[in-house]
C-alpha cells in the first residue's frame, strides 16, 4: 500500500477566518531523486510572505502548500546527494518554485539546507532559516561587508525597522560583524534593540536625521530599509554617506526615481531570498549560509526568537498563527512544533 500524509493548504485566497481558508488533504509520499532530501517535518514557522503569497491568490484545481521554514529529520536521499545522511537533523527555507513545509513530508534540495544547530529546540531552530538568510544575504551578498567577527569596525549602518524579523538576526549579524548600529523601533521597543546588538535604538516617529545628529553622527555607511522604502525615499540621501549603500526587502508599487541619488554615488540593492532558487542561482551558497547560522547559534554568538509556540501542526493551529502574523500583535516568531497531528 502506497505511504499517505497530511498536507495544509489552500485551493484559493481566503480570509483566514473562512472555514476552507486552509485545508488539509492525504496525499502519496513523494520519493526523493537527485539532490532531494525527503524531510519529515517537525516544526515550521509563518512569515509574513505566506500571509502575502495567500491573500488574494486564484483559484487552482491543486492545493498550495506554502511554507517556508522547517525543521526535519531526513528519511531518504536522493541519488547525488553527497553531504547528508538519513537521520540528520536539518534546517531550511525551502522554495517559492516548490510545495513548503505545511505537509508532513518534503522533499527539499540538499545544497539549500545545513544541519540543524545542536543547542536548539526544533521550535528555535524553525524561527531561523528565511530571516537569517535575508539578513546575511542583504549585508555580506549584497552591501559586500566582510562576515567575520569584528571585521567592520569602523563602518555604521542604520536599520529601519529594526524590531522585526529579519531586523532583530540583521542587527546581530552586523553588531557580530564590527558595524556600528542604529536602529529604529518604537519606544517601548528599544530594550528589544538592545538585546539584538543595537548600539544606538532610534524611534521611529521621530526625525531619524535629527537623532542621528544627536548621537554624533551626521551620516552612515549603510541603511537598511526593512520595510516599505517609499516612506523614507527622500530622506535616505540625507542619512547615508556619499558612495554609501542602501538595500530594501519590500517590494514597491510605483518607480523609484533613483536618479536623484547620481551625483552621491549612493547604491540601491534589492534582496529576496528566493531569488537564487527562483532562478537556479548560486543555490549552494543558502546551505553555506545556514551552516554558518548555525556555529554562530552554537557558539552563542546570536540567538533565535520566538515569540508563541502552538504545539502540533494543524488546520487550527496554522489558521490561529497565521491570524497572529497578519495582526502582527507577536514580538518574536510564531512557530508550530511537535510534528503534524489530526
Amino acid at each position: 500500500m502506497t505511504k499517505q500524509m497530511k498536507k495544509i493548504g489552500f485551493y484559493q485566497g481566503l480570509p483566514v477566518e473562512e472555514k476552507d481558508s486552509f485545508i488539509k488533504i492525504m496525499d502519496v509520499v513523494p520519493v526523493a531523486t537527485g539532490h532531494d532530501l525527503l524531510v519529515a517535518v517537525d516544526a515550521i514557522s509563518v512569515n509574513p510572505v505566506d500571509t502575502k503569497l495567500r491573500q488574494g491568490a486564484a483559484k487552482k484545481e491543486q492545493l498550495t502548500v506554502l511554507g517556508f521554514d522547517a525543521v526535519g529529520r531526513i528519511l531518504a536521499v536522493g541519488d547525488a546527494v553527497e553531504k547528508f545522511q538519513v537521520g540528520e537533523r536539518i534546517f531550511y527555507a525551502g522554495s517559492s518554485k516548490r510545495p513548503g513545509s505545511n505537509q508532513e513530508f518534503q522533499l527539499v534540495d540538499e545544497r539549500i539546507v545545513a544541519k540543524a544547530p545542536n543547542s536548539l529546540s526544533d521550535e528555535k531552530a524553525a524561527a531561523l532559516p528565511l530571516t537569517s538568510l535575508t539578513a546575511f544575504e542583504l549585508l555580506f551578498e549584497k552591501f559586500q561587508l566582510t562576515p567575520q567577527a569584528k571585521a567592520n569596525v569602523g563602518k555604521k549602518i542604520l536599520v529601519i525597522n529594526g524590531g522585526g524579523g529579519v531586523g532583530s538576526i540583521l542587527t546581530q549579524l552586523a553588531n557580530w560583524s564590527g558595524l556600528e548600529v542604529f536602529a529604529t523601533a518604537s519606544v517601548k521597543n528599544f530594550e528589544w534593540l538592545r538585546n539584538n546588538g543595537v548600539d544606538h535604538p532610534l524611534d521611529y516617529h521621530k526625525d531619524l536625521k535629527e537623532q542621528l545628529i544627536s548621537l554624533g553622527t551626521n551620516r552612515v555607511d549603510y541603511v537598511a530599509v526593512l520595510y516599505d522604502v517609499l516612506p523614507y525615499f527622500q530622506q535616505l540621501p540625507e542619512l547615508v554617506q556619499p558612495g554609501g549603500r542602501v538595500g530594501s526587502i519590500v517590494g514597491v508599487n510605483q518607480p523609484l526615481p533613483i536618479g536623484e541619488w547620481k551625483n552621491q554615488s549612493i547604491s540601491f540593492d534589492w534582496e529576496y531570498m528566493f531569488a537564487k532558487t527562483d532562478f537556479d542561482y548560486k543555490i549552494e551558497t543558502q546551505g553555506e549560509i545556514l551552516a554558518e547560522i548555525a556555529t554562530l547559534i552554537d557558539e552563542k554568538v546570536i540567538h533565535s526568537h520566538v515569540g508563541k509556540i502552538y504545539q502540533g501542526i494543524s488546520v487550527a493551529h496554522l489558521k490561529e498563527a497565521t491570524k497572529d502574523v497578519e495582526e502582527g500583535h507577536v514580538q518574536g516568531k510564531v512557530v508550530l512544533t511537535g510534528g503534524f497531528v489530526d
